[in-house]
């Protein structure tokens, strides 16, 4: 007992500790392996969070707030520019996901309630619970007032609204995760990951993306270094095949050149190109060497944004000829990209103010280049809070807009809110890309701590009431908690794979998840990507289902 007031003393004093050791806890949890099942970090950080809160914990919920915000700010800001190219007729089939899940969960619950005999105020709660949508606990509740009961009556079922919810919301957070991150796969016969990277390949164009220490074994571009046997050719005769010459030997010593240089026999050459162009124009030179002291040219890779507007809108090939011969010596086009999408190079390619030109070359020829076309984006580690602060800012001032429909409000929310922003401000950003710098490693972090801190909190201030409440009236409520939870998803996985032709784990798992608008879900979902690949079709489904879920509360409250 003395132990167990000791801890209660200690994480009140610091309710941060609780919040952190959770988020640990759960996480180890999240590693263990079932079979083909592993629970993750996000369920496992709330159950951890959930048995903490029994010695009796208060945190704040502000800190809730503020670490969902960055969740889902950052999950938008990542996937902006592909969630609007996204928009379209394409999007039907969220917006269908989101209506059939909205539909078969009041469905679920007014027939629970008959079923089971439920006052009107339970079955709200069990909805706002089962369905993790709070807003259902302030749309029920002005809904049981115009039932004109007497006042007592009214009371007693705004009560049991919030016991329904207290009781059924931990395995409405929980039960979401399982199913798509667990079930649909098994459903699918296919895994999140796999098609993520297929849909990621896709969607560039079929350009494989290289990963932290992955190279390829055959490079097209290549430096051989080649001794001459037979004299007489010039460095602009040896260019005019297309490679360049970055260094010239002669006796030993580096030889000052120029285009109208005469090689001798014995000369040693460092040729480099495109690997056909080098290996043929070498054969015809001399003997390759491997070893040659001092020859060895630093190359570097810089990614140019393009903001001269006088190479705006022509073709690449318009492009090179607009560029001197002295600019362009040396300098190889590795790729285009617009919009964070590759694009397929060829001289016909119109170009468009904000792309981002990839090339390669000596940093001195780079440079030369990049002062004709743009600015050269720098990698940094530095993130633009003034950037994403006024994103975060103007996010939650959206959630803050109320729009009535009737006795019903309607509203973002602060989640909403932040997502749409986090879209807009990553769109902005993959267009302007000189301004609102954040590493992937920053935008990870903000969604890995976001999540797993905003489930924590949600259990440590829920779970004491819950397993309370249940101790108290038994396991029925529990049960018919879970009932709302899982039929309405796997009637809605169903539809979607059967109906609306999912093919793709990935992509389907997002829609699924923000159908319900089950965050945490979608945290599990993501984690298991490896990449944004869910992101889109979750913040179309997510868009509609908060307010179509919230709708639900009068709609319970009319017919249970």
């Amino acid at each position: 007992m003395e132990i167990t007031n000791f801890f209660r003393t200690l994480l009140n004093t610091c309710p941060e500790i609780a919040l952190f050791l959770a988020i640990a806890i759960g996480y180890g949890i999240g590693k263990i392996r079932f079979g083909s099942f592993q629970l993750g970090g996000v369920a496992g950080s709330l159950l951890a969070a959930v048995a903490i809160s029994q010695i009796g914990i208060h945190i704040d919920s502000g800190i809730k707030a503020v670490l969902f915000a960055l969740f889902i700010y950052a999950v938008g800001f990542q996937s902006g520019p592909q969630f609007f190219r996204s928009l379209g007729r394409q999007s039907i089939r969220e917006v269908l996901m989101a209506v059939v899940l909205a539909i078969s969960g009041l469905l679920t619950v007014v027939a629970v309630a008959r079923i089971f005999h439920l006052d009107k105020g339970l079955a709200a709660g069990i909805a706002a619970g089962g369905l993790t949508q709070s807003a259902i606990i302030g749309t029920a509740s002005s809904a049981l007032e115009k039932l004109g009961l007497p006042m007592a009556q009214v009371q007693q079922m705004q009560g049991n609204v919030a016991v329904g919810y207290a009781v059924t919301y931990i395995f409405g957070s929980l039960g979401p995760i399982i199913l798509c991150v667990n079930l649909l796969p098994w459903l699918t016969k296919r895994s999140i990951r796999e098609d993520a990277l297929k849909a990621e390949a896709a969607q560039m164009g079929g350009v494989h993306i290289y990963a932290d220490g992955e190279q390829p074994a055959l490079p097209e571009l290549i430096g051989r270094v080649f001794v001459i046997e037979q004299g007489g050719q010039s460095v602009s005769q040896i260019e005019s095949a297309s490679v360049t010459v970055e260094q010239i030997h002669r006796n030993g010593t580096p030889l000052g050149w120029t285009s109208d240089t005469v090689l001798a026999a014995g000369d040693v050459i460092l040729l480099f190109g495109h690997r056909a162009e080098v290996v043929s124009a070498g054969q015809q030179l001399g003997k390759e060497i491997r070893n040659a002291e001092g020859m060895d040219v630093v190359m570097v890779r810089r990614d140019i944004c393009l903001t001269n507007k006088a190479f705006a809108g022509k073709t690449v090939s318009e492009c090179v000829h607009m560029l001197s011969p002295a600019a362009r010596h040396g300098v190889f086009l590795l790729g285009l990209s617009r919009d964070g999408k590759p694009e397929t190079v060829s001289d016909d390619l119109r170009t468009m103010s904000g792309d981002i030109v990839s090339l390669y070359g000596t940093s001195q020829d780079v440079q030369r280049v990049a002062a004709q076309l743009g600015p050269i984006l720098t990698k940094s580690v530095k993130t633009d809070l003034v950037f994403h602060g006024c994103g975060l800012v103007l996010g939650l001032l959206i959630g803050l807009v109320v729009i009535r429909m009737g006795s019903v409000p309607l509203t973002l929310g602060s989640g909403g809110g932040a997502l749409l922003s986090g879209l807009l401000f990553g769109w902005y950003q993959s267009k302007h890309s000189t301004v609102g710098n954040m590493p992937m490693a920053s935008s990870s972090l903000l969604v890995d701590l976001g999540l797993s801190g905003f489930v924590a909190v949600t259990g440590l201030q829920t779970g004491q009431q819950a397993v309370a409440t249940i101790i108290e009236h038994g396991l029925t409520l529990f049960m018919l908690g879970v009932v709302v939870t899982l039929v309405p998803l796997i009637l809605t996985m169903l539809f979607g794979r059967y109906v609306l032709r999912y093919d793709n784990t990935a992509i389907f798992a997002g829609a699924l998840a923000g159908s319900r608008s089950a965050n945490p879900a979608f945290g599990e979902v993501l984690n298991k990507a490896g990449n944004s690949v869910p992101t889109t079709p979750f913040a179309i489904t997510y868009a509609v289902a908060n307010v179509l879920l919230t709708l639900l509360g009068p709609l319970v409250v009319a017919f249970s």
